[in-house]
């Protein structure tokens, strides 16, 4: 038996230290400075950042690039953070920069304008140009250019869903959703007229909101591989109205549209759960990495097999 000598063994101390951390990232992820705890928290082996990459000539157009250290021809994966299209920093997402380099993605994190300086559909030009800016530059970081996704939450989830499924915005920035290997929704919202958030409805020129603004109206066959996350316990985007339907509309009109609804995960915690404290929530992190790793679509236990992807 081990002798006790007063402190508690290595492993137990590890076991201590990892659940404390785990609940105390969890009783702080709904307070005022979330994303900075994530950050600091138990980050995983170091990648290759490169920050401040200018994508145009103002001020929010700059973009961070986390890729792995040995990283030569990878997927990459260009992610908007959400904010209701007013709030947000790529600063705040290098754990999830940090998350997918460790799964051998290069991961571009990048600011856009934001309400008030910008209104739909500023929003999109900019992440179009996020978009043409990695396929043109992101070899010279260790991407592959022609494996890039482009995937979003909450706001962000928005607009990675307008970018693949409304061709004009790319076309606009001199590039397809032809070209995109897939796309990753996190809590997006898809369908959301009449728009009843009133902090939303100025970004979306309310009462006179394009109705084509919505990504629901953009399904086709010639969507890109989709995948499509969500809580069960998400009360700020309903999963059924938004990434259920969604799925669904692609599947139906041919599209490969996969969809995971993970029980008791809440809006927040779906992204939080790519940082390594919140892993063990709900496996965010091993879906998007495997949907991106495969070729050309993945077949994962977790997804639906009847989604249009085979």
């Amino acid at each position: 038996m081990p002798s006790w000598t007063g402190a508690a063994p290595r492993g137990l101390l590890d076991i201590l230290l990892v659940a404390s951390l785990a609940l105390a990232v969890l009783a702080l992820l709904a307070a005022c400075s979330p994303l900075t705890l994530l950050n600091g928290a138990v980050p995983d082996a170091a990648s290759r950042a490169t920050p401040d990459v200018a994508y145009g000539p103002l001020p929010r157009q700059r973009l961070d690039i986390y890729a792995p250290p040995d990283a030569d021809r990878a997927p990459v994966v260009v992610f908007f953070y959400g904010g209701s299209w007013r709030s947000g920093d790529r600063a705040d997402y290098r754990f999830a920069g940090d998350a997918l380099a460790s799964r051998g993605i290069v991961a571009v994190i990048a600011d856009y304008r934001l309400y008030p300086e910008a209104r739909y559909p500023t929003f999109l030009q900019d992440a179009a140009q996020v978009v043409a800016w990695t396929q043109q530059h992101i070899g010279g970081y260790g991407g592959d250019p022609g494996r890039v996704f482009v995937a979003g939450h909450s706001a962000g989830g928005y607009i990675a869903a307008m970018l693949a499924l409304d061709p004009r915005w790319l076309r606009g920035a001199g590039t397809a959703p032809g070209t995109l290997a897939g796309w990753i929704g996190l809590a997006g919202p898809y369908d959301f007229l009449p728009i009843v958030a009133r902090d939303v409805r100025p970004v979306f020129q309310f009462p006179d909101t394009p109705a084509d603004s919505q990504p629901i109206r953009h399904v086709s066959a010639a969507a890109p591989p989709g995948l499509l996350l969500t809580g069960a316990a998400d009360t700020t985007v309903d999963p059924q109205r938004n990434s259920a339907s969604l799925a669904r509309a692609l599947r139906t009109a041919g599209a490969c549209a996969r969809l995971v609804e993970y029980p008791g995960l809440g809006h927040k915690l779906l992204v939080g759960a790519l940082a390594r404290p919140l892993r063990w929530r709900a496996p965010v992190l091993d879906d998007l990495s495997a949907f991106v790793a495969a070729s050309p679509v993945p077949t994962l236990s977790t997804l639906p097999q009847t989604d249009g992807c085979d």
